[in-house]
């Protein structure tokens, strides 16, 4: 937040807001300034926080927000209630479509919207195929051809899952390096479980390295 801060302040010489927008489930986790001193020097910076999980009782209200960012707070709180529940989140992910043509945005903006709720909200690969069905519906009954009709977006869709594969293989191959680090050479059974993880899964048990005494209680369920 400082360096932003002061970065800005030095590229265009103007006075500079800062705002941090807390997305993590720690309800008591709210930093709110940094600064340091030296020799008699103090420098400190303060700046207003916004903590996503507040909202949480409040989602059917952004919901019928026009503002956007309500809508993207919604579908933030959303992915965290619907975590381990793909139907459930596929009703939240659907609901939040028919949101944006409620809205009466324009189709770029309801581009631009979805593309996020999309990467925001993944789902399984039946139950994605099943959306997609849905938001042809949806379409029909606004005669709002502005999601499933653009190829662009499709495009799009690919050069992401481009991007998450290789942050998929550079977690694989980091987690690795940990594991042999901590307990020694991999054998093939886990090599083949690192290679079939989930993004999910790979930052659970980078997670847990330094909490186990064995290697099997790193993939341990819970």
């Amino acid at each position: 937040m400082f360096t932003y801060n002061y970065r800005l302040f030095d590229r265009y010489a103007r006075p500079v807001a800062s705002l941090a927008v807390l997305a993590d489930e720690d309800a008591g986790w709210r930093p709110d300034h940094y600064g340091f001193e030296v020799l008699g020097c103090r420098h400190t910076l303060e700046f207003p926080v916004v903590k996503l999980i507040d909202y949480a009782d409040r989602a059917e209200l952004l919901e019928a927000n026009p503002n956007p960012f309500a809508l993207v707070t919604v579908a933030h709180l959303r992915t965290r209630q619907t975590k381990n529940d793909p139907q459930a989140r596929y009703r939240a992910k659907l609901d939040l479509v028919r949101s944006l043509y409620r809205q009466g945005w324009d189709r770029q903006r309801v581009l631009d919207l979805f593309a996020v709720i999309d990467w925001m909200m993944r789902l399984p690969n039946v139950l994605e195929q099943q959306l997609w069905q849905a938001i042809e519906t949806v379409e029909g009954e606004t005669k709002m051809r502005y999601v499933t009709s653009v190829e662009r977006l499709a495009i799009q869709r690919g050069m992401q899952q481009g991007l998450e594969q290789g942050w998929l293989e550079g977690k694989i191959e980091g987690l690795e390096r940990l594991l042999v680090k901590r307990f020694g050479p991999l054998d093939e059974a886990t090599r083949k479980r690192l290679d079939m993880a989930t993004l999910e899964q790979l930052d659970c048990w980078t997670d847990r390295i330094l909490d186990v005494s064995g290697i099997e209680a790193v993939f341990e369920e819970h």
